[in-house]
């Protein structure tokens, strides 16, 4: 399959210098053949680290390492490749995460503790290190500061875009960016939904307090997305505070100044997943799951996922049907509790079902015009409590099938 996703943003923006912080990309011929796949990101002087990663019990060796490491609370280096996942790939894998952590290291002037790995690509072939050791010593005499959308390129697999976002604010009076970018198209379900992202910010913020503020904001975010129901072995979200913004360093929870960078961090956390989704393989719609009216907001989460990840209300959605028959079918599968004759469903603003049966008022010709919309809502009321939560989610197509079916990333 070729193309970018119809969903896709109109326009690339290059990300703004952020300061301590910068980029080199290089073809190092990982997997792919013209294009770059393998990027470094270094940092002028250490930086605050945070870190996420995916809750499979069959996580890649690059996210076995960074576990291992992220407790120091440091980093100066990242070092990631597209391609090769090195994941189930035994102690060939965890040597391949040293080899590179050491020449990285070397390169950087750094502890193997601050040098980051992360990997995406096919799962089960070795990774040889050897490619990083040939092209280390040119990307590190090519960093830049403003390099974020190759960068993001240079992660893809079977992205058919780049995933970039930036905000900026102010706090004290001073100015603080975030930037972001992600990469993700299948193998996306909550769960640290195969994705990777990577966030930094010039604020002066304690590992410990970053640690609180990125699993607040990946809760949101991140994990609550999903595009086929399938879980990566090498999910993986760091955040990296350089502390180079003119402030007085925040250490505390108790910190006031936290409120406007959590409520930044989620939103562009928020908007690098609602980009994988509108990725997602194959992918034609774009579709919030809105459920309300649950016994408890994990009632809620557990209800919006069985129907984000149903394969029928997905191909309905796909084929522009509003057969709400199939939310029906997903609210009573999750094993939450519901009650059919207090049941609500929306498809954007229409009501179509409504206390056990169709809606008295429902509008075949109104609904099918809603359906053929490239960004869909549906919303289910339970009727029993306050819980609420939101997923987001894409149709599922005969070309997600043609590219899993056809194509090992």
């Amino acid at each position: 399959m070729s193309g970018t996703s119809p969903l896709a943003p109109k326009t690339f923006v290059e990300l703004p210098a952020l300061k301590g912080v910068k980029l080199s990309t290089i073809e190092a011929g990982i997997k792919y053949k013209g294009r770059e796949d393998v990027l470094l990101m270094c940092f002028d002087k250490a930086a605050s680290i945070a870190g996420v990663f995916t809750r499979s019990n069959c996580p890649s060796a690059p996210v076995d390492w960074c576990r291992q490491i992220l407790n120091h609370g440091k980093a100066k280096a990242l070092l990631v490749n597209s391609g090769n996942a090195n994941a189930f790939t035994g102690m060939k894998g965890w040597e391949a995460v040293r080899r590179s952590a050491e020449l990285v290291a070397e390169f950087a002037q750094c502890p193997v503790n601050e040098v980051y790995l992360a990997s995406t690509g096919v799962i089960g072939e070795p990774l040889d290190p050897a490619p990083f050791a040939n092209v280390l010593s040119t990307m590190v005499s090519s960093l830049k500061e403003e390099h974020w959308l190759n960068s993001a390129r240079a992660i893809m697999t079977t992205d058919t875009f780049p995933k970039t976002a930036t905000h900026s604010f102010s706090i004290d009076g001073v100015p603080i960016t975030l930037n972001g970018m992600a990469k993700g198209s299948g193998m996306i379900a909550p769960d640290m939904a195969t994705m990777l992202s990577f966030i930094a910010t010039d604020a002066p913020i304690a590992p410990e307090i970053l640690q609180e503020l990125l699993k607040k904001a990946v809760d949101k975010s991140f994990n609550a997305i999903t595009v086929d129901s399938d879980t990566s072995t090498s999910d993986t979200v760091l955040l990296f505070a350089t502390g180079q913004a003119p402030i007085e360093a925040i250490t505390e929870k108790s910190d006031k100044r936290l409120r406007p960078f959590q409520k930044v961090l989620n939103q562009l956390c928020l908007e690098l997943a609602h980009l994988i989704v509108k990725d997602g393989e194959g992918a034609r719609k774009f579709v919030e799951i809105n459920v309300k009216g649950a016994r408890s907001a994990k009632s809620a989460k557990k209800i919006a996922s069985s129907i984000a990840n149903s394969p029928l209300v997905k191909t309905a959605i796909a084929g522009e049907d509003a057969n709400w028959g199939r939310i029906v079918m997903a609210v009573g599968k999750a094993g939450e509790p519901a009650d059919r004759d207090r049941l609500s469903i929306f498809f954007d603003k229409i009501r179509v079902a409504f206390k056990g049966e169709r809606d008295p008022a429902y509008d075949e010709e109104q609904t099918a015009l809603v359906m053929k919309k490239e960004e869909i809502s549906i919303t289910v009321d339970l009727g029993l409590g306050r819980g609420k939560a939101t997923v987001w989610t894409c149709d599922l197509t005969k070309d997600y099938v043609a590219i899993n079916g056809d194509y090992r990333s």
